[in-house]
């Protein structure tokens, strides 16, 4: 077990992690008390599943009715007379809803364009907000039940606790913006600055790792040795290494290798088995028989299959359901192992090529990959990892026990521990400035075009790009990326007096000194903004040889990349003193 230290905060705190994942979520939670070492607890009843012992995880699923109104969620949706209510009055099912979210950037080949459309006049927004209310409604009962004064108790932590949200390595800043926004939707927070900043988030990756290290599977004989993360759920395959850094009495872990986001998931298997038994039933009696041999496929066979040399069988109908031709013998379809195991091999091809990648980039030797997330149930998936980088000199261990709990714990232990100080920049990130026009610069002359006369009388040529941080760069969180103060100029008739930075990535491998040489692999990540009229009305105007108005003063950005979440600061001087203020970060909009 991790050595966890007492809380030294004067007064008590409530923490809650909520993992909506693509086919289960759960939450988990810690109460802080001054003085005593925190200790995490996951929800472990939901509706519908009260059952002994109870059930750490619900399905990621919303039911609609005909008007667009949420009539059940989760477990509840799946319950028999539900299930033939929702047929009869033509309920629309939401399900892998969280997908529907992601970067459009990191699924170039559009493997998840088949995803279940979303319901009538929902968007994936919409869906997310729905069911994270319905999962911190499941958890506010929770807590209320498994604590003395269970309503007492909770009202008095009502407008103070604060609320972790788990997402895929891949998602990005334009993602958590709307996961927060979602969360002011369904009511959990208040839709103001201090509402808004209770709301933090977490990597799956990270947070894996801090249940790991709480778990105590990362001991000292890895202190000079990375780790390899691989959290396999329904949608997303996320790796993440990491290294242990010993700094005088403190322990932390940094990123080595840039984190992966693979569309590999459990869900992807799925799609394999779907379109191999459509093909191979096609002209048998049983082909409208599909759906129901997927759901045992995903139930069973998916969970036990092992062995590509031993035939696997899907049981779905009566003894008298015959079809020999097609393999189908009462009620039972036969299916080789090796066309089985192709369903899982491009999952484990993804994940043996991710980890080899990023042993390949880390500072570090890297001998341990921890298998975590629903998907590591698979046996298939475990021993094909195993003989694949086995031979290779990497270890496959996978906890024996709640691996399905891995990312909600994680996301408490994240808050509580902070055990990641370093993280690694998965692109370059930067901005477009203008710099002087020279005319002996061939590459100036031929973008003449773009060149534009300031109210200084100065040339300028816009289009060039300033890196401010280089892909695979070990960032810390605390690492301050400035752009230095530059001189600007506000037009005192303007009414607009918002100043906007706007922050460009390159995905790309050679990285141009102009935009417009690549301009396929530039994104705009976002665009800073923040009101400067009080900035303004602290100066005195001067004046154009026309006798316009204006005013001229120096700026600076300063950005925090080594965070969970990228933040900004706007810097200025007043009277020779540096003053900063956050800034305000929009991300540009994604069709979803």
């Amino acid at each position: 077990m991790s050595d966890r230290k007492p809380y030294d905060g004067k007064t008590r705190k409530l923490i809650i992690t909520i993992d909506v994942g693509t086919t289960f979520s759960g939450a988990s939670y810690s109460i802080l008390e001054p003085g005593k070492v925190p200790q995490v607890s996951g929800v472990n009843r939901y509706p519908a599943q009260e059952h002994a012992g109870g059930d750490s995880k619900i399905p990621s699923i919303v039911l609609y009715d005909a008007d667009g109104e949420v009539r059940d969620v989760g477990a509840e949706a799946l319950q028999d007379d539900i299930q033939e209510r929702a047929e009869d009055e033509g309920w629309m099912k939401a399900e892998w809803f969280k997908l529907h979210m992601r970067p459009r950037a990191i699924d170039p080949s559009q493997k998840l364009s088949r995803l279940p459309p979303l319901p009538f006049n929902k968007t994936a927004f919409d869906v997310f907000a729905d069911f994270l209310r319905y999962m911190f409604k499941c958890t506010k009962t929770y807590i209320q039940e498994t604590q003395p004064s269970g309503a007492q108790f909770w009202t008095a932590f009502a407008d103070t606790f604060d609320l972790v949200l788990t997402h895929p390595n891949g998602w990005e800043g334009r993602q958590q913006s709307q996961m927060r926004l979602a969360a002011v939707d369904a009511g959990i927070v208040p839709d103001n600055d201090a509402g808004r900043g209770r709301v933090s988030f977490v990597t799956e990756g990270e947070a894996s790792l801090n249940f790991c290290l709480a778990k105590g599977l990362m001991d000292r004989e890895m202190e000079d040795e990375g780790v390899i993360i691989v959290d396999a759920g329904g949608g997303t395959i996320d790796m993440s290494a990491y290294a242990r850094k010993s700094m005088s009495n403190e322990i932390s872990y940094v990123e080595i290798a840039p984190a992966r986001c693979a569309f590999q998931g459990s869900i992807l298997v799925r799609y394999n088995a779907e379109d191999y038994l459509r093909g191979h039933l096609d002209g048998s009696k049983y082909l409208d028989s599909v759906d129901d041999m997927l759901t045992v496929f995903d139930t069973k066979t998916k969970h036990t299959f092992k062995n590509a040399k031993i035939p696997v069988y899907i049981k779905f109908g009566t003894s008298r359901d015959n079809d020999p031709p097609f393999d189908i013998k009462a009620g039972k379809l036969t299916l080789p192992g090796a066309d089985v195991a192709s369903f899982f091999d491009p999952s484990v091809v993804a994940i043996a090529q991710g980890v080899l990648a990023q042993r390949e980039a880390a500072k570090c030797p890297v001998k341990t990959v921890f298998l975590v997330g629903g998907f590591a149930a698979s046996a298939y998936l475990y021993t094909q990892l195993q003989e694949t980088l086995g031979p290779l000199g990497i270890a496959i261990c996978r906890p024996e026990s709640c691996m399905n709990k891995a990312v909600a714990e994680g996301g408490v232990l994240h808050t509580l521990q902070r055990q990641v100080s370093a993280r690694v920049a998965r692109f370059t990130y930067g901005v477009v400035v203008s710099v002087p026009y020279d005319t002996d610069n061939a590459e100036h002359r031929k973008r003449r075009a773009k060149v534009y006369t300031n109210r200084l009388g100065d040339e300028r040529l816009s289009g060039s790009f300033l890196p401010l941080v280089h892909a695979g760069r070990q960032v810390s969180e605390t690492e301050e990326f400035a752009r230095n103060a530059l001189s600007f100029i506000h037009d005192a008739s303007h009414a607009d007096t918002r100043h906007r930075t706007r922050i460009l990535r390159h995905s790309g491998n050679s990285l141009p000194d102009w935009v417009d040489e690549d301009m396929a692999n530039f994104q705009i990540l976002c665009t800073l903004t923040r009101d400067i009229s009080q900035i303004i009305h602290s100066m005195d105007p001067l004046h154009d040889a026309s006798g316009v108005a204006y005013y001229k003063f120096d700026l600076g950005v300063v950005l925090f990349f080594g965070l969970t979440e990228f933040k900004a600061q706007l810097r200025w001087e007043e009277d020779g003193v540096e003053q900063r203020s956050p800034m305000q970060v929009v991300y540009p909009d994604e069709p979803a």
